[in-house]
């Protein structure tokens, strides 16, 4: 099997509910994605997808992802799409660095070997775990009353775990943490997600004033060594997100024992191969795990479901559904969600059907 063609489609995906804001007044309207389709001289064809959360969020934007896949495309034609570890050596000798450009065309190839092999793609990843994965939502940065009004709303829709933004003024977010606590049922799942916005000096104040509130702490410093400093003084679990960039960093992590989980960004490691790899050396290391992604619809959720449905359960945090934050489709099916548990489509690859008519025109196209 020879990869023949690839495709690559710009798609914007306004946001359900309005801006997405998080500390430091960073804002988004959208996710701005890029779906390729590779297509293979059999006729069988992978669907990948990466969107960043805007210019702010991570180490990617848009505008480079739409420049970036046509530089490596040409170089995967003729190559078969099933080795994916070689797929993988070849984009990094083409192409140095920039991870998050060639996730969509790593996302694309392991989809292509799934349905070729006409088994979904959660048993290539290692094996089904579960029916489902527990969601949870966001309550993004907003005043004292918008955050606790929010998190009541989530709740009340049936949801049990909660990521709370916070990272901005301390006090402000230590009176928004103590609201949001005091609005929702007692074992209700918060989250407390700085986004790497405070020095170690603010994380501690904030951790300091709110010891007696049931939360996880997510990222609230951008270094390791400014969140190892945070750990020493902290009673309550700690998550990073934005400080796993590579296996390296993963084993970093590991060694300095800064952090009891981890979030694992498909496009911030440059695929599913990554991803996966650090998945499975980090829960044969004890780390809980949560898999996603920075941004996208159906075919960037499912891999992402994927992904959490072979993690072992025992290890696995929880999931989220990018795909209900987002106005537009772009395929006939989507992962099913029921109540506050989301699962895997049915058939083969990542078992989205997608719609080709609802992409638009491609902006790039070789084969």
């Amino acid at each position: 099997m020879k990869i023949k063609s690839i495709k690559a489609y710009h798609v914007v995906q306004p946001f359900v509910d309005g801006p997405y804001r998080m500390s430091k007044g960073r804002v988004a309207d959208c996710f701005d994605a890029v779906i390729v389709a590779i297509t293979s001289d059999s006729g069988v064809t992978g669907w990948g997808e990466m969107a960043p959360l805007g210019n702010f969020y991570s180490a990617a934007f848009p505008a480079g992802t739409r420049a970036g896949v046509p530089e490596i495309a040409p170089h995967l034609i003729g190559h078969d799409p099933r080795g994916l570890a070689g797929i993988g050596r070849l984009m990094d000798t083409v192409f140095k660095g920039h991870p998050y450009i060639k996730a969509a065309l790593d996302m694309a190839c392991w989809d292509l070997a799934a349905r070729a092999a006409d088994v979904p793609l959660v048993t290539m990843l290692g094996g089904r775990e579960s029916e489902t994965a527990e969601l949870y939502r966001v309550v993004t940065h907003g005043t004292i009353d918008q955050m606790a009004a929010l998190a009541k709303k989530i709740v009340a829709e049936g949801y049990h775990r909660l990521q709370v933004k916070v990272g901005g003024n301390v006090r402000d977010d230590i009176e928004r943490v103590t609201a949001v606590a005091a609005a929702v049922p007692k074992g209700t799942v918060i989250f407390c997600d700085a986004n790497a916005g405070w020095t170690p000096y603010q994380a501690r104040q904030f951790a300091d004033a709110t010891r007696s509130i049931d939360y996880t702490f997510e990222q609230p410093c951008m270094t390791i060594e400014e969140n190892m400093s945070v750990r020493r003084m902290l009673d309550k679990p700690m998550v990073l997100d934005e400080s796993v960039t590579s296996l390296g960093e993963m084993l970093e992590i590991h060694r300095r024992g800064v952090a009891d989980g981890l979030t694992l960004k498909i496009s911030r490691l440059g695929g599913v191969t990554q991803t996966r790899l650090i998945r499975d050396v980090a829960v044969d290391l004890g780390f809980m795990i949560t898999v996603e992604d920075t941004g996208g619809a159906e075919i960037d959720t499912a891999a992402m479901a994927h992904l959490s449905l072979s993690t072992p359960e025992e290890h696995r945090l929880h999931a989220i559904a990018f795909h209900e934050w987002v106005t537009v489709r772009t395929a006939a099916n989507k992962p099913p969600v029921t109540g506050s548990r989301m699962g895997i489509p049915d058939g083969p690859g990542l078992g989205i059907d997608v719609a080709p008519d609802l992409l638009g025109k491609p902006f790039f196209e070789i084969g």
